[in-house]
């Protein structure tokens, strides 16, 4: 299988202190990979690396300089990085007009940078190593790259504009990275969660966290960071999929709010 030939091998998860990245973090340690963790928050991402054996650095996603520092330190710890799972993100609310005033220029930009830029310094640093990897039986695989989006991508709410267009733009890119990246080896996928139990919405009461997850289909609940771990895992075992945005969500579609 796919992911077995990775076994020993380095994989970065972004965003991998909490949340979505820290339980594909723990997975993809479970499966035998080296792991290492970049992240700001240094006591959680310290805390996690030591839980699963793996590595922590401190990298901002958004600056290329501090991306490429991480990756010199994975490759110098760990070796040659063959999965890269970008979890990093925020997610700031602002509409497009409020109260007479334009939707703020920083919130925007701080939000493009971090979701939409930081994928992709940390994708093209990544593939740039991957590329000189020796190739693996029987495919000539030489990586994997799985980045996160939102169904906010396609159904963003009223306050997601900066956020969702960030999201589009993860997906808007899946499909040409994955066909530039194909006669290297390297498969590249999205990932498109619904409502999941992240730490925003950890932070909000019980009664709140049911209502949001009395909106789901089926299952009706919020998503557990586990099962985006597992479809991770999946992506990296499966290696037919490639260029496409996969939605995780349990058939929600957003209402306007």
């Amino acid at each position: 299988m796919s992911l077995d030939i990775w076994k020993n091998h380095a994989a970065i998860v972004t965003g991998g202190a909490s949340g979505l990245g820290a339980a594909t973090a723990s997975a993809l340690a479970q499966a035998g990979l080296k792991v290492a963790i970049f992240d700001l928050n240094d006591e959680k991402g310290y805390a996690h690396s030591a839980a699963i054996d793996g590595i922590y650095c401190n990298v901002d996603v958004a600056d290329p300089a501090s991306v490429k520092a991480g990756m010199d330190t994975v490759v110098a710890q760990l070796g040659t990085p063959r999965v890269m799972v970008n979890c990093a993100g925020i997610g700031l609310a602002g509409k497009t007009v409020s109260r007479g005033e334009a939707h703020a220029f920083e919130m925007f930009d701080k939000t493009i940078r971090i979701n939409l830029i930081g994928s992709f310094n940390c994708a093209s640093q990544a593939a740039a190593h991957m590329v000189g990897a020796d190739p693996k039986e029987p495919d000539g695989a030489r990586g994997v790259i799985i980045n996160t989006a939102s169904v906010a991508a396609f159904d963003g709410q009223i306050g997601q504009v900066a956020y969702s267009a960030s999201k589009g733009g993860i997906v808007g890119m899946t499909l040409p990275m994955a066909r530039d990246l194909a006669d290297k080896g390297i498969r590249v996928c999205t990932v498109a969660p619904g409502l999941f139990l992240t730490p925003l919405l950890e932070g909000l009461p019980e009664d709140v966290q049911a209502s949001l997850g009395a909106q789901v289909p089926f299952p009706s609940r919020l998503g557990a960071p586990v099962e985006y771990a597992k479809l991770v895992c999946h992506i990296v075992d499966n290696p037919m999929l490639n260029g496409e945005v996969i939605r995780l969500d349990g058939a929600i579609r957003m209402a306007p709010r």
